[in-house]
């Protein structure tokens, strides 16, 4: 198994692979942008014909899993659509919440304005529920863990949002997009403010683990998905700065 500029391989056998792929990559075809880079396509290069059990975003970076047959494709969205797939992911956003454990249960809706942004919308939308565990704050900033018990578009980034939270640098749900620079953290910043490049500067969103059956041996499966090098440095400094590490919190 190869590592490549837009993911890399976590586990491949016979009937799954699971990638790590990077941020503002799609997960398979964008009904907005047919010509958008999907991870699937550029995957099968390596791996032969895939078949998608579920999407991440394109901004969001981390696990994502393929059937490689039609009867492990068929086993894994019975899965998803059972919610028996458990999902955690980790982000950073601005601010700092009141609560150290929070269950959202908004109804949302896909596609609910003109940005094609999810919305709450208890008339219309979809059930959905979301797990939110505080892991720590650093300065201006929070690491917050996510278990999606349902798959909506974007659905992490809009039950924060209707919580007044956004994630950093989250080109849709943040009026604030700036991205994390070491400047704002470190009082006595030496560099120079004009040329000083930020730790990160995309939506601060990692899927890190998945747990499920494995389609074939019908083993319970968790594969775990290292953060990429922007989100890795920035995690670095903050625990450095503030002593909060959400690869080391204790539950």
């Amino acid at each position: 198994m190869k590592e490549t500029p837009d993911y890399s391989a976590i586990h491949a056998d016979d009937d799954i692979i699971v990638l790590n792929k990077k941020s503002g990559l799609c997960v398979a075809a964008d009904r907005y942008d047919e010509e958008a880079p999907r991870l699937d396509l550029i995957a099968q290069e390596e791996f032969g014909q895939l078949f998608a059990v579920h999407r991440i975003d394109k901004d969001t970076s981390g696990i994502v899993v393929y059937a490689r047959n039609p009867e492990a494709h068929k086993n894994l969205c019975e899965q998803f659509a059972a919610r028996k797939v458990h999902k955690i992911y980790h982000c950073l956003v601005r601010g700092r919440p009141l609560w150290a454990d929070l269950k959202v249960t908004l109804p949302l809706m896909p596609d609910g304005d003109a940005r094609h942004r999810t919305v709450v919308n208890k008339s219309h939308g979809k059930d959905s529920v979301t797990d939110f565990h505080f892991i720590g704050a650093c300065g201006p900033f929070s690491w917050i863990e996510a278990k999606p018990l349902t798959g909506r578009t974007h659905q992490i980034r809009a039950h924060l949002g209707a919580n007044n939270l956004s994630i950093v640098a989250d080109p849709l749900y943040s009026g604030n997009q700036r991205g994390v620079y070491l400047s704002e953290l470190k009082k006595r910043y030496n560099g120079d403010l004009e040329m000083e490049r930020p730790l990160i500067n995309r939506l601060a969103l990692h899927a890190w683990k998945i747990q499920f059956t494995h389609p074939k041996t019908n083993e319970l499966v968790e594969f775990t998905a290292p953060y990429p090098k922007d989100l890795e440095v920035t995690r670095k400094q903050l625990a450095k700065l503030f002593g909060v590490n959400p690869l080391e919190q204790k539950k």
